[in-house]
Order: C-alpha cells, then sequence, then structure tokens
C-alpha cells in the first residue's frame, strides 16, 4: 500500500509543482501580513514601526466601540447588507429558474448574455451613469418629473433614496452573474426525472417546484452560506462613489469608516483593530451558518 502510494505521488509531482506559485502568493499576501495584526494592540506611529510602537493593550477596541460613528456605520452595514440578501437572493434563483424555463436555445443564450454583461461593468462606470440619469439638473428622470408637472427630486443627496438605488443598481449589475452556478447545477439534473414527472400528469410549475428546486437545494445552500459573512462587508467599490455630505447618515458602512479613518485620520491602529474584530465575526457568522445549514438540511461547506 505504501508502495502504490509512493508511485502514484512520484507520478503526479510534476503537477504539484503548479501548486508552488498559488501557494507562495497565499503565503506571502495572506499570512505574512498577519503579523501586521499586532498594530491593534499598539499605538502605532510611522517612525517607531510595527516592532517599535508602544504596546496599548485593547485601548484601540475601547475607543472605537466607544465611537457612535462606528455604531451607526455597523447599523448601516447589518441593514443593507440584510436587505441585499433578503431580497437579491432568492430574486437570483427566481431568474435562474425562468431562464431555464425558456424554450427557444437561441433566446435563452441572448437573456443570459445580457444578463451577465453588466456585471464586467466598473461600479464607477455604473454610479457614473446613475449620476447622470439622476442628476437635480438635467438628469433624464428628473426631467420626466418636471415634464408632468412634478417637483425635482434629489435622488443622489437623499437619504431617503440611498437604499433603494444602492439594492436596485446592485441587483441590475450582479444578478445574471449570480444565476451561473444555479443554472449549472440545473443542467446536471437527470432529464429522467422531468419525463417521469410528465408522464405523471405534472406540469412545468409542478416539475420546477417538485424537482428542480429540490435537486439545486445542495448549490443554494452552499451559496447562502457563503453569502453570510458578506453581511460585514457592503462593497465599498459600491458605496465610495455614491456617498456625499447629504446621505452619509446612511450610507457610511464599516468599509468606508475604515477608510475614512485610516487615509483620511491617519488612525491605523484603531481601522486595524476594527478590521480584526469584523474578520472574526465573519469567521463565526461563517461557522454557524454552516453548523445551522447542516442540522436543517444536511447541506454544508464542510
Amino acid at each position: 500500500m505504501v508502495k502504490w502510494s509512493w508511485i502514484r505521488w512520484k507520478a503526479l509531482l510534476p503537477l504539484y509543482f503548479f501548486l508552488i506559485p498559488g501557494i507562495v502568493l497565499v503565503i506571502l499576501f495572506n499570512y505574512i501580513p498577519l503579523l501586521g495584526l499586532q498594530i491593534a494592540f499598539k499605538d502605532y506611529g510611522f517612525r517607531e514601526g510595527v516592532w517599535g510602537s508602544p504596546w496599548v493593550g485593547l485601548q484601540n477596541f475601547k475607543e472605537f466601540a466607544a465611537s457612535a460613528d462606528f455604531w451607526r456605520a455597523t447599523g448601516n452595514t447589518f441593514l443593507l447588507t440584510g436587505l441585499r440578501l433578503a431580497l437579491v437572493f432568492p430574486t437570483t434563483i427566481l431568474f435562474a429558474l425562468l431562464i431555464n424555463e425558456i424554450r427557444s436555445f437561441a433566446f435563452k443564450r441572448f437573456v443570459q448574455t445580457m444578463s451577465y454583461l453588466p456585471h464586467f461593468i466598473s461600479w464607477i462606470v455604473v454610479i457614473g451613469f446613475l449620476d447622470a440619469f439622476l442628476s437635480l439638473d438635467s438628469g433624464g428622470a428628473n426631467s420626466m418629473l418636471r415634464s408632468i408637472g412634478l417637483q425635482p427630486v434629489p435622488f443622489m443627496g437623499s437619504e431617503a433614496w440611498f437604499r433603494p438605488i444602492f439594492l436596485l443598481s446592485g441587483m441590475w449589475k450582479e444578478l445574471g452573474w449570480g444565476t451561473i452556478l444555479y443554472l449549472a447545477a440545473i443542467a446536471g439534473i437527470n432529464p429522467a426525472l422531468y419525463e417521469a414527472a410528465s408522464m405523471d400528469g405534472a406540469g412545468r410549475w409542478r416539475q420546477m417546484w417538485s424537482i428542480t428546486l429540490p435537486c439545486i437545494l445542495p448549490i443554494i445552500s452552499i451559496v447562502f452560506i457563503l453569502q453570510i459573512p458578506s453581511l460585514l462587508s457592503a462593497g465599498i467599490d459600491q458605496i465610495y462613489p455614491m456617498i456625499n455630505p447629504a446621505n452619509i447618515g446612511v450610507a457610511e458602512v464599516i468599509d468606508t469608516y475604515i477608510l475614512r479613518l485610516g487615509i483620511g485620520q491617519a488612525q491605523y491602529s484603531m481601522t486595524t483593530a476594527i478590521g480584526l474584530v469584523t474578520s472574526v465575526m465573519a469567521t463565526a457568522l461563517l461557522l454557524g451558518s454552516n453548523y445551522l445549514s447542516k442540522r436543517a438540511g444536511g447541506e454544508g461547506i464542510w
């Protein structure tokens, strides 16, 4: 047995060499930077450096925990990501099921292609288009409102409109891309199941509910588990271009708060402490959601 394992390992040895660049990158960018986490427990200064800065223990954690701005950003983060998970996640599944029901192969490929394209557009470009279309003075949306006798609305500078714009723009950009895994899982379903159901008199709706959904449930569970840690990250690339002084009360999230403190105010120790806490919380959410998923349906990441 040992001899056979050695022969097999030796035969695969050339393939293992292809893993070396990936392993090196993981070590360089994922493990070595962990040494910088000690900044969270120090009063970091450029002159003193990481190793020479004085140790302050949990002082940085106490400071950000006592900050009203931090808790406001945390509340905004959970609200935005919770709404995104509750609305966009099931919509993606529904959209995949609807695409699968299209019988014309050419039209199905057209719908898939058109729904995938927004994913490849930069958020800077998307927000630029939104800002131009929703502009108070010359935007198309307010021009239509004026044409029917209504007052213009400052969409991009309104706290009330920030969350709808955030959710709808995110759904438009990522809806098609999010269906890839589900469509791949649907393609792997045994056609004999549909044929048997059709012979028993089941219509397309019943087949979707009784065959398609149960068969892709493991993929849905895995995707859901992987989405849970994102509750702590609303997506700085989408939100940062949308923030302005008029909507910062509802728009600032943990990521933008860290950016403002770290880059704007050079509070590196405090931002490292916040990043450490959010990473630990994200790991706890991942482990907890995986455990609950396995208890509820028997499916998990591991």
